[in-house]
């Protein structure tokens, strides 16, 4: 008897939820649940322990990556697919670094490779859509070719992908012009606490103005301060 996948989806948009959910259900495919925050998805997916979360990054309260990154370390064996209209170098290693073992772009991913993505991931294999693909190898080989390293690059890491997941938060909403007493508050962390994120960021990355930093994060993909 074939058991039946457990899917949960994570995405801000209750349209998005419902055309996947209608899109997987008629794969074959259990929904178990529908999220449209990071928190709630972390909450239903240790509640309702589905095989695998179909997961958006840009989400209020706590994004996709912050999200990949709790599960992965609290419930290793749920499996996350990033879907995501984000297809930038800086999302997708962050989503890889945080444990995410599949990855598509909303703006070219269809039906179709939905499915194909999730078969890939549930027998043990990490899929990156083609498109999202060529961005980051084209970016890679730009900077191989120019010979030169990006601020806050040491010994061949950049900066950001030695950023803790939330340290990626702390820089993010800095560059969205946030304070620290503001982040504080969201993240629910002391003022001191996020200072000491702030100057953990600023050594890796090599920068420290505000200016600097929200470029830095602009650049890289971070934040597009729409």
């Amino acid at each position: 008897m074939n058991v039946v996948m457990e899917i949960l989806i994570a995405d801000d948009h209750r349209i998005m939820r419902d055309s996947l959910q209608t899109t997987l259900e008629g794969a074959g495919f259990a929904v178990v649940g529908g999220a449209a925050n990071g928190r709630e998805a972390i909450a239903l997916a240790q509640n309702l322990q589905p095989d695998l979360v179909v997961m958006d990054i840009s989400m209020p309260e706590v994004d996709g990556i912050e999200a990949t990154h709790v599960l992965n370390s609290t419930l290793p064996q749920v499996k996350v697919v990033a879907l995501s209209m984000k297809s930038d170098r800086f999302s997708v290693l962050a989503m890889f670094a945080a444990g995410a073992r599949g990855y598509l772009a909303k703006g070219t991913a269809s039906k179709q490779e939905l499915l194909q993505a999730i078969a890939a991931v549930a027998e043990g294999h990490k899929y990156v859509s083609p498109a999202v693909a060529a961005l980051v190898l084209d970016g890679a080989a730009e900077r191989v070719g120019r010979g030169q390293p990006r601020a806050g690059a040491v010994g061949g890491a950049s900066g950001e992908s030695r950023l803790s997941s939330r340290e990626r938060q702390v820089l993010r909403l800095l560059a969205e012009g946030k304070s620290s007493k503001e982040i504080a508050t969201y993240l629910e962390l002391s003022v001191p606490t996020v200072e000491t994120h702030r100057r953990q960021i600023g050594s890796k990355v090599g920068l420290r103005s505000i200016a600097e930093l929200t470029k830095y994060a602009v650049r890289e993909g971070l934040t597009s301060l729409d």
